[in-house]
């Protein structure tokens, strides 16, 4: 399971894998119209990392539940591995594993004994367990905490005995709702360490929701942005942040900023995929540099408070699409 993979990575060019998830059209509609998840369709390779991002209410975790078979689709088509998750739900969950984002531990029991239980309830031979717990421990940094209570983890270790658990009975796909959320910036950093050393060392397809853009940037080959209900936007990391070319100019400006957006753009200086947060104005140079621009500004009589420039970030193709700041909306 954890032997070195032969991935094909998606950089927008050559032959993807064989697909391991594949959703048509799925949607959620609950009671009283209202549509969590409005026709979304995407697919993910074999041995794939693939990020799902958005604010709270986005329909992400709704996405989640019909692709882990807790929550049943109102419209749609979902598969793992080839097994349709409303029709055959207990194929589906056979060759997967999910690790929540509340913690499902039981404290008073070692991390050995919450490894052994997972695989005695999931069937996997005693011999086969007993090698793959050595190797899970191995790879995710358990060995000197198997013979700990869980009580006494840490946050992240806690963390890692879970992603352990959920390989125990070797999953096609795996799925992380949240890892890293509520644990402090060091823990969080390790913990994502151990999540890129396991996309390195394993053929499992992995699906990460997360509110951390940095994060889905550091471990996702792609990713797709929900808003509303709807994908708005679908694609490798490096190929998203490519929409807004390579420099960015932020202005803060003391004119109104809508009206200074408008102007902008009547005079050519701004596209369309330029955008406003509150007083900032941030303008995608696809032509020209920096100084241009500026002069460009200046001409067109727009009042600016400060002028910065750098390099696009994924927190600017979301606010590009949606408007709103991910990291706050959470």
């Amino acid at each position: 399971m954890l032997k070195n993979a032969d991935k094909n990575r998606d950089t927008g060019a050559g032959t993807r894998p064989e697909t391991a998830i594949d959703v048509i059209e799925l949607a959620k509609t609950y009671p009283g119209d209202v549509r969590a998840v409005q026709g979304i369709s995407f697919d993910v390779g074999e041995g794939e990392v693939f990020g799902l991002l958005g604010p709270n209410g986005a329909g992400k975790s709704t996405t989640v539940g019909m692709l882990t078979t807790t929550i049943l689709p109102t419209g749609g088509t979902a598969r793992l591995v080839g097994h349709d998750v409303a029709d055959a739900p207990r194929a589906a969950r056979a060759v997967s594993s999910v690790v929540f984002q509340e913690a499902v531990v039981d404290r008073a029991l070692t991390g050995l004994q919450h490894l052994e239980l997972h695989a005695r309830l999931w069937r996997v031979d005693s011999e086969q367990a007993k090698s793959t717990i050595e190797e899970l421990a191995g790879s995710l940094h358990l060995e000197e905490l198997l013979d700990r209570e869980v009580g006494t983890f840490s946050g992240g270790e806690r963390r890692r005995l879970e992603i352990a658990r959920a390989l125990v009975s070797e999953p096609r796909v795996l799925f992380l709702d949240e890892p890293t959320v509520g644990l402090d910036p060091r823990i969080r950093a390790e913990l994502l360490d151990v999540i890129a050393g396991l996309r390195e060392r394993s053929s499992t397809t992995i699906l990460v929701t997360t509110h951390y853009l940095d994060e889905a940037d550091r471990l996702c080959d792609r990713l797709a942005i929900m808003h509303s209900g709807k994908i708005v936007a679908l694609d490798s990391p490096r190929a998203l942040r490519a929409q807004l070319g390579e420099q960015l100019m932020e202005l803060r400006v003391s004119d109104d900023p809508a009206e200074a957006l408008a102007t902008l753009r009547a005079q050519g200086i701004a596209g369309d995929d330029a955008f406003s947060v509150g007083a900032t104005l941030t303008v995608p140079l696809h032509d020209g540099g920096a100084g241009d621009a500026l002069a460009a500004v200046e001409r067109a009589g727009v009042r600016t408070v400060a002028v910065t420039t750098r390099k696009p970030t994924l927190d600017d193709v979301y606010l590009r699409l949606t408007g709103g700041q991910l990291a706050d909306a959470a």
